[in-house]
């Protein structure tokens, strides 16, 4: 990461701590942010093609919670689960472990694709007082405003799996092709959030550990949506979703609240599918309220 960040002097200020546990056969790396004293926990999982460093930014705004953020296996600085092809119904297996035996009882977040592998977990029962989800995918992604641009992603990720590895790995990691989708998710007008973002997608997107993994789990982000996990899930429900979001309209995310047993939906305006980049103080207000943590002073 070359761009400072603008949250840095909130995420300084918190505990953070490096931890590792042995999830499905693998080894799984995860972070522990905020006082370990803190009367509310939260696991955080990152979308595809991320890692846990994606939620800092909405961290910052949180310092009150516990937050246990890991990086997916496969991404960051988890590795592949060993002998397993990582589909959705292996991330959801890994998270129900993972949870258990790091945090039983927490609450489960999910951030994009991390919402489709929350959701499906939950529905599958990972005992959880409660569920957020930010930017959640309510709708398939081949039907949302981009669905050709999701398309023509089925064929770069394709190509890539198709090339010799050292061609195809290239590929999936090409910088300019990194920054293209970094551009079309971007909505603010400032500059240097601008560049901020584009500098945590060159940093951050291609720290994938193969491109077996990558393709899996892009086909899992595609292949599956909230919607069909909603009616199972009986817990306090809290969406986050953006009015300007390119991979689940609005309306859709409006229609994905009256699925669930009890949910609640923020909209936030004059975002896209980085709440987290770009407006990380609202998504933490509308945490803070549904989980009813109050702001410390100084704060």
């Amino acid at each position: 990461m070359t761009v400072p960040s603008p949250y840095a002097d909130r995420l300084n200020r918190l505990p953070v701590q490096r931890l590792e546990a042995t999830v499905r056969g693998g080894t799984t790396a995860y972070w522990v942010y905020g006082p370990a004293d803190a009367e509310t926990t939260v696991i955080a999982v990152h979308g595809f093609r991320g890692e846990h460093h994606g939620l800092e930014p909405v961290l910052a705004y949180l310092p009150e919670i516990r937050v246990i953020a890991p990086d997916l296996p496969g991404f960051g600085e988890t590795g592949p689960i060993p002998g397993r092809t990582h589909d959705l119904d292996e991330y959801a297996a890994w998270l129900t472990e993972f949870a258990a035996q790091v945090a039983p009882g927490a609450i489960i977040l999910g951030h994009s694709f991390g919402s489709i592998v929350t959701s499906a977990a939950v529905a599958g029962g990972l005992e959880t007082p409660r569920l957020i989800l930010l930017n959640p995918i309510g709708a398939p992604a081949l039907e949302g405003p981009k669905g050709l641009m999701t398309r023509l992603a089925v064929l770069y990720y394709d190509l890539g799996a198709w090339l010799p590895a050292r061609l195809g790995t290239a590929l999936l990691r090409n910088r300019l092709i990194v920054r293209v989708m970094s551009i079309s998710m971007a909505k603010t007008k400032d500059a240097a959030l601008r560049r901020f973002i584009h500098d945590q997608h060159d940093t951050y997107f291609s720290r994938f550990a193969d491109r077996d993994v990558l393709r899996d789990a892009f086909v899992a982000s595609v292949s599956h949506d909230v919607r069909a996990f909603a009616p199972a899930i009986s817990v306090p429900t809290l969406l986050v979703a953006a009015q300007h979001d390119d991979i689940t309209p609005i309306e859709a995310e409006r229609t994905l609240a009256t699925l669930f047993d009890d949910a609640s939906l923020v909209e936030i305006a004059d975002v896209g599918h980085l709440i987290h980049y770009e407006t990380p103080a609202e998504a933490a207000g509308a945490i803070r309220r549904f989980l009813k943590v109050p702001v410390e002073r100084g704060r």
